[in-house]
């Protein structure tokens, strides 16, 4: 099992900046994946950026240049700096886990944090 808490989150001007939080209950070493992932209202979730344990990244193509995901492996903590930062990116913002074990690939979720962009 992971537990995962957020923090972060909240209300900025468009061009603004945030920078959200997500500490795992356990060594980050020991999950394959974690990442951020958005829900807008009336849309689906979707993926916003991913960090593999062996330290690959990737983005979607919407926040690519703006967001930048990292990880604090001291911390059990994976962030996402969000600059430049738009109305369109205003939605609940989900930490994700992802942990291989036996074969079969099992999915941790926080409990979402809100970010709101004004423009």
């Amino acid at each position: 099992q992971v537990q995962l808490v957020e923090s972060g989150g909240g209300l900025v001007q468009a061009g603004g900046s945030l920078r959200l939080s997500c500490t795992a209950s356990r060594s980050i070493f020991s999950i394959n994946a974690m990442g951020w992932y958005r829900q807008a209202p009336g849309k689906q979730r979707e993926l916003v950026a991913a960090v593999t344990s062996g330290g690959f990244s990737n983005y979607a193509d919407p926040v690519k240049g703006r967001f930048t995901i990292s990880t604090d492996n001291a911390k059990n903590t994976v962030y996402l700096q969000m600059n430049s930062l738009k109305p369109e990116d205003t939605a609940v913002y989900y930490c994700n886990a992802k942990r291989l074990r036996f074969g079969i690939a099992n999915d941790y979720w926080g409990q979402g944090t809100q970010v709101t962009v004004s423009s």
